[in-house]
């Protein structure tokens, strides 16, 4: 086995893999650029190298700077991780002329699989079932459209190096092709270095099922189940779960049994997933294999109770499998969500910023349920402009789904994030919806169920009155620890117990009162009893009723409360019943009217714009390109206008909502 071996990456995989190592006694070596210098995976690492500026181009991308860093540090082998220089053949070589050992698959599988179009091409010949599409590399804009037509829209243009989304579009019609074509190369270019690209049809109404394989040196393949990942959004996977709702033991075999004869055909000797497509009759139809470790890896670790970056490290070290594919069980369910810094609220733009506050729930073990947390961040810590938006990957076990489900809508109330906004909101409004929560789950689903946009989960009259309690509680105890307090002016204060909570409506209650950590109320006419845990102050605070175990978050705003629970967040209100009456008399104060302006929505950098002053646009015209977090979002106009005034240009780094042009 290794004694010491370097991670040629960044964020929670590279601390992900040290916590394997580490456990294994085997030593460590971080890479960084001048953007992770106080990353928490270079804290982690026994040693850490810089090998450049914050761009990945400019460094995680830089192969010979890697290898070096293996020679200076005496580093025996290298795991990639996933994204960055996984995939890449030319990097296994250099590693291997190097006499590094790279722990990954070999090189020929990397270039027979990693590669969309040659992984496509292998599977045609070897009679896999693919997706209808071309073959081949795109040559240009006309060869796209000729492609595109033959095989009807919708279709997908996705680049053959790609991966996590990035350089994949779903163009509907053929005007929208080129700007596709376009945005797709651009982030391909900068996240893999490669921007070749390929167009197959689009299946309506599929579920994205993957197959886990694992082999090692000596010819042995497995396949380690299966995961759904078809909650996803601009094709990121969002949410992903182990095993699949949707699969039978039958269909489930027969994946596994295609997965593994696809690795064999390559010689594949170390962890890998072949990716499916699934349509409502069960027929799976071969996507691409990807020949590293996946991001949602954890559920399969969750559910199988094997260690997958063990298990690769033991591969390259040359160590044969020591389990055969009736050696691999399916134990309770696993359900992992992606926590990214990005605003739900505004169309899930990209935020940056410090992370002021990051608490997440706690990791354990109790009662049959499993929390864990894979994370590369740090309360304090930074999230770039850079790199991946990713905060965290937070998994939930149990012994059933519904089981899995809610333990994790739990563990998502207690997450604590402030300085930049995040989508656990988002992740919990799906983890209480119904449609999720009977598995009836497409690559659709949120395109289907949010199409105007995400606005918070459904206040229900439950949620209303535990939000309700929850203020009522907070603001009795802050009394109470205000009337300890003394040589105030007036005296100790104490309320008569009545008040007027105000959340998306107004609520009385009345005779509220907090009796040894138990709270009495009435709340709309209806008698509350709930304990109360919460030290004054606390983020979160626990309600405990009739109906169960709440965490609620609880910060004191302005008049009231700002609390998040149940994918809901409100500024609450709280005052007396005169004084309430008294605020319903306050004129509202509009906001500015930004109605005739562009706005950047994302702090990020202006690739494009569009447009000049005095232009004629139309609605759905493209007016500017920004980058942020390596994915381009294009802005179009959202009606017909006249351009008055442009104020940004290609290359302008812009704050969020800056102006970038304005109309007459």
């Amino acid at each position: 086995m290794f004694k010491k071996i370097l991670i040629a990456n960044r964020g929670e995989i590279a601390c992900r893999v040290i916590k394997t190592a580490r456990r294994m006694g085997i030593k460590t070596v971080a890479v960084y650029s001048d953007a992770d210098k106080h990353a928490l995976h270079v804290r982690m690492a026994d040693e850490a190298v810089h090998i450049g500026p914050p761009p990945s181009a400019q460094s995680y991308l830089q192969a010979d700077r890697i290898v070096q860093a293996c020679i200076d540090t005496g580093a025996e082998a290298v795991h990639p991780g996933y994204g960055f220089l996984s995939e890449r053949e030319s990097f296994a070589e250099a590693l291997a002329a190097a006499g590094v050992a790279f722990i990954g698959p070999n090189g020929k599988a990397i270039a027979a699989m990693g590669d969309k179009i040659e992984s496509k091409k292998l599977a045609v010949a070897a009679k896999v079932t693919t997706v209808p599409g071309f073959v081949g590399e795109i040559k240009d804009a006309a060869h796209a459209r000729k492609i595109a037509k033959e095989i009807g829209y919708p279709v997908m243009v996705k680049a053959s190096a790609g991966g996590g989304g990035k350089g994949l579009r779903i163009v509907h019609k053929e005007e929208d092709l080129v700007q596709a074509i376009q945005s797709s190369q651009n982030e391909a270019r900068a996240s893999f270095g490669d921007d070749r690209l390929f167009i197959e049809k689009f299946v309506t109404d599929p579920r994205h099922i993957e197959i886990q394989v694992m082999g090692d040196k000596h010819g042995n393949v497995i396949y380690l189940n299966e995961r759904e990942c078809s909650i996803q959004r601009r094709n990121q996977k969002v949410i992903e779960e182990a095993p699949s709702p949707f699969l039978d033991a039958k269909t489930r075999k027969a994946m596994g049994e295609q997965a593994v004869m696809l690795a064999k055909a390559v010689n594949y000797d170390s962890a890998g997933t072949v990716e499916f497509i699934v349509d409502k009759d069960r027929n799976f139809y071969f996507l691409e294999m990807n020949t590293r470790l996946q991001v949602e890896h954890p559920v399969t670790e969750l559910t199988t109770g094997l260690d997958l970056v063990e298990l690769m490290l033991r591969s390259a070290a040359g160590e044969k499998l020591t389990i055969k594919q009736s050696d691999v069980k399916l134990n309770g369910w696993a359900v992992e969500t992606r926590i990214y810094a990005e605003d739900p609220y505004r169309g899930f733009l990209p935020s940056t910023g410090r992370l002021v506050r990051y608490q997440p729930p706690q990791e354990a073990t109790h009662g049959g349920i499993t929390v864990r947390n894979d994370t590369g961040v740090y309360e304090g810590g930074e999230i770039s402009i850079f790199y991946d938006p990713m905060i965290a990957k937070l998994c939930t076990h149990a012994p059933t789904r519904p089981a899995a489900i809610d333990a994790m809508a739990s563990a998502l109330d207690e997450f604590r994030i402030e300085g930049i906004n995040h989508n656990i909101d988002f992740l919990t409004a799906i983890m209480l919806h119904k449609r999720f929560r009977d598995g009836r789950l497409t690559t659709g689903f949120i395109a289907e169920e949010y199409p105007d946009g995400f606005h918070g989960a459904p206040l229900s009259a439950a949620t209303r009155h535990r939000l309700a309690a929850a203020v009522t509680a907070a603001e009795l105890l802050r009394e109470a620890r205000a009337s300890h307090i003394s040589g105030t002016l007036n005296g100790a204060y104490k309320s008569s117990g009545d008040f007027a909570v105000v959340l998306d409506k107004e609520l009385a209650v009345e005779n509220a009162r907090v009796v040894d950590d138990v709270l009495h109320a009435e709340i709309a006419g209806k008698p509350v009893e709930a304990r109360i845990q919460w030290p004054l102050g606390a983020p979160v605070m626990h309600l405990v009723d009739v109906t169960g175990h709440y965490a609620i978050q609880i910060v004191r705003h302005q008049g009231g409360y700002r609390v998040n629970h149940a994918g809901v967040l409100l500024n609450a209100t709280i005052r007396s019943p005169r004084a309430a009456a008294l605020a319903a008399l306050m004129p509202v104060k509009a906001p500015p009217d930004t109605s005739k302006m562009l706005l950047c929505p994302m702090p990020g950098m202006i690739v494009s714009v569009n447009v000049e002053e005095g232009q004629e646009v139309k609605a759905g015209e493209t007016l500017a390109v920004v980058e942020a977090m390596k994915m381009e979002n294009v802005l179009k106009a959202e009606r017909d206008g006249t351009v008055k005034k442009v104020n940004a240009k290609k290359g302008d780094n812009l704050a969020l909502d800056e102006v970038i042009l304005e109309f007459i």
